[in-house]
């Protein structure tokens, strides 16, 4: 992976540039830190206008499950580095631009198209590395389905094996609950993958994820991986809409979750930040997914850490020290539109938010806003994850998001 020895000015010929093809509320908070140190950021997305487009250095509105569109705005744009914000972006063209050292890929071209699939990735985690997970095993039909779950036993999950968050995904009771399963994970497969996953419900204590950074160790000269605390956090229909740091955890249950988030981060290997995803049982712990970059629970780091998971993905992918200092325990709460806009939005009670005690506000920028899409994000710090936890979420409940109001003279 290009290590540079010296960064430039951005917009001059001796620029650092950084690619990102997605352009989310994570990308826009990494172009954020990358623009602190210097760096020249280009953020691509399908629509005008999406976060990572309002603050990077340049915006480029093209189909990034293109591939050819892709190569033409590598092409044109020149990056040292490439940064994938989306699962979607097609692994093929990542190995493409890796393997002919076009760019270097974050964190490899390899992470990106394991982890676009839960079945590359489940797969590797249990074949390759022997991680503990639950049973699972994979479907294309309702038949398939049936059979699958009949082995593992119920109840157990089904999930698309391509799918944004947990989008999709069932909790099965019964075998007269498959069919709405399938449907639902058809429903929300990405690209149209007709597969799914059937997983064993494990009735697990909680979820964390833990946040693994690679970079290079100044004393060693090696690239070696470091760890936030713990990050707890809780999901509605699958989607996060909470999360805290750190997470309580016995010293054996941490010290196998971190075991558990080198090894997959070592075998997928580059730099950056992956999001490990894990269950908990007692002092067992369950591999999940992981994410090759910043992850939404770890937005929470934004008032808790010395520096936040995108400025320590930033610092990785340059290859510079890292340092995973927490200042203070804290939390996250989802600022949600419940109700689709078709017009332009606006935000009312802000002011009530950030007067919420050690709160600060985040929004997103979106131009359009869906049912149950994510705008913002209150993130709050305390003396314990507790209080932190009703800071954040009396901030973000404070917030409304509404169709624009305009005065009567238009302006």
């Amino acid at each position: 992976m290009y290590t540079p020895e010296a960064i430039g000015t951005p917009l001059t010929p001796s620029s650092l540039k950084v690619l990102l093809l997605g352009a989310s509320e994570l990308g826009r908070e990494l172009a954020i830190a990358l623009q602190r140190l210097g760096v020249e950021v280009h953020a691509a997305d399908r629509y005008a206008g999406a976060p990572a487009h309002l603050v990077a250095n340049k915006a480029h509105v093209l189909d990034i499950h293109d591939g050819d569109a892709i190569r033409q705005l590598v092409r044109e744009v020149g990056p040292h580095f490439v940064v994938p914000d989306s699962e979607t972006i097609p692994a093929d063209v990542l190995q493409e631009i890796e393997a002919n050292e076009v760019a270097s890929v974050v964190p490899t071209a390899l992470a990106n198209r394991l982890t676009m699939n839960r079945e590359g990735i489940r797969t590797f985690a249990h074949d390759k590395l022997g991680l503990p997970n639950s049973t699972f095993r994979f479907a294309s039909s309702a038949d398939e389905l049936a059979r699958a779950a009949e082995e593992i036993g119920y109840p157990c999950v089904v999930k698309p094996v391509m799918s944004s968050s947990g989008a999709g995904q069932s909790y099965v009771g019964g075998v007269d609950e498959l069919e709405a399963a399938w449907n639902a994970a058809l429903k929300h497969s990405r690209t149209n993958v007709q597969r799914v996953m059937v997983e064993q419900y494990i009735p697990f204590d909680y979820e964390v994820t833990i946040l693994a950074v690679r970079s290079i160790d100044p004393d060693t000269g090696r690239e070696a991986t470091w760890f936030c605390e713990p990050i707890g956090h809780r999901q509605d229909r699958g989607d996060y809409v909470e999360s805290w740091q750190p997470a309580h955890m016995s010293e054996d249950a941490l010290d196998t979750a971190r075991s558990i988030a080198a090894r997959i981060a070592t075998a997928l290997g580059g730099r950056g930040v992956y999001g490990v995803e894990l269950f908990v049982k007692g002092d067992d712990v369950y591999f999940s997914e992981v994410s090759p970059r910043p992850h939404d629970t770890g937005m929470v780091t934004l008032g808790t850490q010395r520096f936040s998971e995108f400025d320590l993905h930033a610092r990785a992918i340059l290859g510079l020290p890292i340092d995973t200092t927490l200042i203070s325990p804290g939390a996250s709460a989802v600022i949600r539109c419940e109700d689709k806009h078709d017009g332009d939005i606006e935000y009312v009670g802000v002011n009530k938010a950030m007067a919420v005690e050690e709160t600060n506000i985040y929004l997103f920028g979106k131009p359009r806003a869906l049912a149950r899409r994510r705008m913002g994000v209150a993130v709050a710090t305390a003396e314990d994850t507790d209080q932190a936890r009703q800071r954040a979420e009396e901030a973000a409940g404070y917030i409304e998001v509404r169709p624009t109001v305009f005065a009567e003279d238009g302006q």
